[in-house]
């Protein structure tokens, strides 16, 4: 309830007092601490993300395994944060910048990733010195909960307050609250591009900071000369992976006209191999969809491919068992710009088009809103290096030779456009949860003034 959010974020605020006295060093061993703490849970943890969120046992183990990752990475950075000395053109002094907490960090994720996005965000917060108030979806707060509580017998064991790791669960009351609490000195919010306008919106009105990480509507393009041993394998991973519901699940897939056919079914075959079952089984490499409105929503998309001049190729269909079970799917014939192709729906639809020249499916990647993930199969250097430059992929992850999805926590995660211009985890994206200042002190006995200025 929003007395109980009330009660939380006060607590959080007095956990934060201690914790920000912490030296950032110690803050990182307690970090270690809490990614050791999920190692010895892990699977336990990824049974439950299994059973809650649906996706495949081996995914809901990678993605705990991911936030221990990210503790290791953050054990690091907790030595190594911090502004440069910078020389001063005045005689007798220092000018340094200081970066210091931001306060206390709202962090609400999404459904499709219970336990890495909370991890991204909590292990690199923390380190920084802040408090954490976590708001999990509602349709998987127990994994919430399980991790909350893994979390704050480390901190208690430490002899610091629990509450610096925070947990609300609730509906959009909670998160509207959130957005709109100046008491929240940055908010992350990771879900639908929809949300996260509004998101934004409330936060800016009260000039706070936000950290978005929205939808992708991400491409694979595939040149002639691509290895196709590596394309077939990596399209449908990125496709079909988690049953669709990544953010950076590879939704467009442009084949040079050369292979197209060839690819189509090849594709094709793969997809009848996927193994299609229980979570749980260690055979499956596909689960269920989320909730009923997810099939319902996949339903209406393969609908409006087929009005819109699509033929289904692969898939189409709801699967007859219990579960929110659907075909995974793949759509030919729509052109690259067709309504449907530039909508972000959250299900396992692979639309296949076909391209001619460089300069023009360069463009198509970047016409729709979103701009996430992005991938070229291709062996000419040439093309690599202009995929990469000013004139190639606008997007926040550009991959060469790799799928859309499966990003590494070294290299800061997000995008540009509607995707909401946030990065998490790493590279510098720890100086978005700090608060810089820049420094000047005078240890002469003099007053000289910048740009040389006499005023006397």
């Amino acid at each position: 309830s929003l007395e109980d959010y009330e009660e939380t974020v006060k607590k959080a605020k007095e956990a934060w007092k201690v914790w920000a006295d912490i030296p950032a060093p110690k803050r990182g061993e307690i970090v270690r601490q809490i990614g050791d703490a999920l190692r010895q849970k892990i699977k336990a943890l990824g049974s439950l993300v299994s059973l809650e969120m649906g996706k495949i046992f081996v995914e809901g183990v990678g993605e705990v395994q991911e936030y221990v990752d990210v503790c290791d990475y953050a054990v690091g950075l907790s030595r190594m944060i911090g502004g440069p000395i910078l020389p001063s053109e005045r005689p007798g002094h220092a000018l340094i910048e200081q970066w210091n907490p931001v306060g206390l960090v709202g962090i609400i994720t999404a459904f499709n990733f219970p336990v890495a996005v909370y991890g991204w965000n909590s292990a690199i917060a923390m380190i920084c010195g802040n408090a954490c108030l976590w708001k999990g979806a509602p349709t998987t707060s127990l994994v919430s909960v399980a991790v909350t509580k893994i979390i704050a017998q480390v901190l208690e064991s430490n002899k610091v307050p629990g509450a610096i790791c925070s947990l609300v669960c609730g509906g959009a009351d909670i998160g509207t609250a959130m957005a709109r609490d100046e008491r929240m000195d940055l908010l992350s919010f990771t879900g639908s591009t929809k949300v996260g306008k509004q998101v934004a919106l409330m936060v800016q009105e009260r000039f706070g900071r936000s950290l978005l990480e929205l939808g992708g509507n991400n491409a694979i393009i595939v040149f002639e000369d691509a290895d196709l041993s590596l394309v077939i394998p990596s399209a449908l991973f990125a496709a079909v992976g988690t049953a669709g519901q990544r953010c950076t699940t590879a939704r467009r897939l442009f084949l040079h006209e050369n292979i197209h056919d060839e690819v189509v079914a090849k594709l094709s075959k793969a997809y009848a191999q996927v193994r299609i079952g229980d979570p749980w089984d260690s055979d499956t490499l596909y689960g269920p969809l989320h909730t009923k409105e997810a099939v319902k929503m996949f339903l209406d998309a393969v609908e409006q491919a087929k009005q819109q001049g699509g033929s289904v190729v692969y898939g189409g269909k709801v699967i007859n068992r219990p579960g929110n079970y659907v075909e995974p799917t793949i759509v030919t014939d729509l052109p690259h710009n067709a309504p449907i192709v530039h909508t972000e729906t959250f299900a396992p639809i692979l639309y296949v088009l076909k391209f001619k020249e460089e300069e023009e499916v360069f463009a198509w990647n970047n016409e729709v809103k979103q701009g996430l993930s992005s991938s070229i199969f291709t062996k000419d250097l040439g093309r690599i290096f202009r995929w990469l430059g000013p004139k190639g992929s606008d997007c926040g992850i550009v991959n060469v030779n790799i799928p859309t999805s499966g990003a590494e926590i070294g290299g800061a995660f997000g995008g540009e456009k509607h995707t909401g211009g946030g990065r998490e985890s790493g590279s510098d994206s720890w100086k978005l949860y700090m608060r810089r200042s820049t420094c000047t002190i005078n240890y002469s006995k003099d007053l000289p003034l910048a740009q040389g200025i006499k005023f006397q």
